[in-house]
Order: C-alpha cells, then structure tokens, then sequence
C-alpha cells in the first residue's frame, strides 16, 4: 500500500524551495565571485547576448576552470550553438558547432580545435560590432537546431563543481 503524504510533508518541499535562492541570484553568485571588472564585463555580454537571442535555453556549468553560460534552442548540452565563458583575467565568447566553418574576414576568431572558436571580449558591447554580428548570424544560419524566439527564455544551472580554480587573479 503507498505511503500518505501528510499536509506537513507537502509544505516541507515548498518551505526549502523557497529559502533556495533564484536561478537569476544563483547565477549572479557565481559571477560575484570575479573581480568586479571581469563581472561586469560577463554581465554585458550576457546581456546583449540575451537581447540577440530571444528564446534561448541558457544553460551554466561553474566549473572547475571557468563559469560558462551556453545558449542554444533547449536542454541538451550538446545543441548549445554559443557559450560566454568566464575566467579570471578574461571572458570570451565561444562559437561551439560551426567555429571553424564561419567567415571571418576580420579575424576576430582565435583557437586551433577542430570545431570550436572564440573571441576574447576587450568589452561587452564588442558583441554588437557588426563582424562579430555577422559572426553569430552565420552561426545561428549553420546551426542544426534553430533557437525560436517565440519561446520564453530559460536558465538551467546544470553543474557546479565542488572544487574551482580561484575566480580572481592571484
């Protein structure tokens, strides 16, 4: 025969959940861990990556190296078409599918991997330069799974590493 739940049983759940802090909180947690020019710089980039992709599944692993946020149509880690990447000294903006297939006239993209590129962000709105624009349409254009705009943007914290390197330059 199943177990009962009591009324105070359902009320515990709730109770810790709202003591746990925001995805939004948790995620600003994390980044108040960098020295406050490298936060505030994976502040802005984050937020003009947001303003250019409506519907967007943001999801962050605070890893061991470094903080990434990636940004792709869902759920799966593997469909995520750009990630902001932040560690101590910088904060880069990665192209993960199609990195080696973009045109790059400008040069922008650094890295040598076989399917991944990034660019060192000097600052946030760099994002709003029209090559890096046209950077990330081509990358959005070669993307398998498009992101839809029409859906709601969601945060999903999918990791955190119990042991980090220092978030802050020595």
């Amino acid at each position: 025969m199943p177990q009962r739940r009591t009324a105070s049983a359902k009320r515990k759940p709730a109770a810790e959940a709202a003591r746990q802090p925001s995805l939004s909180a948790q995620l600003d947690a994390f980044l108040d861990k960098y020295a406050s020019e490298i936060a505030a710089e994976a502040r802005e980039g984050l937020r003009r990556m947001r303003a250019r992709l409506p519907g967007a599944c943001e999801l962050v692993y605070d890893n061991y190296n470094a903080l990434a946020i990636g940004f792709g149509p869902g759920e799966r880690t593997s469909d995520a078409i750009f990630s902001i990447a932040v560690f101590p000294r910088w904060v880069s903006l990665f192209f993960l599918q199609s990195g080696t297939r973009l045109r790059d006239p400008d040069c922008y993209l650094e890295g040598s991997g076989n399917q991944v590129r990034h660019i060192k962000l000097d600052c946030g709105a760099m994002i709003d330069d029209l090559g890096v624009q046209d950077l990330i349409a081509q990358a959005l254009e070669l993307a398998p799974v498009p992101i839809d705009p029409a859906q709601p943007r969601r945060l999903i914290i999918k990791s955190v590493s119990a042991k980090q390197r220092p978030r802050r330059p020595a």
